[in-house]
């Protein structure tokens, strides 16, 4: 049988049939549109013992199927802002950090940081500093870090 002898009803049957395979085939992909969805949290700073320089942690959580990096932080905190890795008592500077897709990641003392050098101020405990974190991909996320005591750590 060809599309001329086939019964339209039975063409519109197929044509959606297959229309519904598609979009289903489609959202198995990934997040919605394919790009990552990034959110932060858990973001806190421990006030600075100098007023030279202080560090930053927080969780970049991903929802999104594609993968991301974190490029950069900028913050009118600091002339110098660097993003930091730590393995054993080496802490070394990367240009960027991984945010896998459908992950996580996590920055904490001792791992993975934000380091901020040459201070603007001292931040003091119960104020909140600005920082704007940049991506390869996604678009600039702003957060309100809150300054906790010196000797914080969470969930303690």
């Amino acid at each position: 049988m060809n599309s001329r002898t086939t019964p339209l009803s039975r063409r519109i049957a197929i044509g959606s049939a297959l229309a519904l395979t598609a979009g289903l085939a489609l959202t198995g992909c990934g997040g919605g549109d394919g790009k990552p969805q990034l959110s932060v949290s858990g973001a806190y700073m421990p006030q600075p013992v100098t007023d030279q320089m202080a560090g930053a942690y927080f969780v970049v959580k991903n929802d999104g199927a594609a993968a991301d990096k974190l490029t950069s932080v900028t913050s009118d905190l600091a002339k110098d802002i660097t993003l930091h890795t730590t393995d054993g008592s080496k802490m070394e500077r990367v240009d960027s950090l991984p945010v896998p897709a459908n992950g996580e990641l996590k920055l904490s003392s001792g791992g993975n940081h934000v380091m901020f050098m040459g201070l603007t101020h001292k931040p003091t405990a119960g104020q909140k500093v600005t920082v704007e974190l940049h991506f390869a991909t996604a678009s600039p996320v702003k957060v309100e870090v809150p300054v906790k005591p010196a000797d914080y750590r969470p969930g303690k």
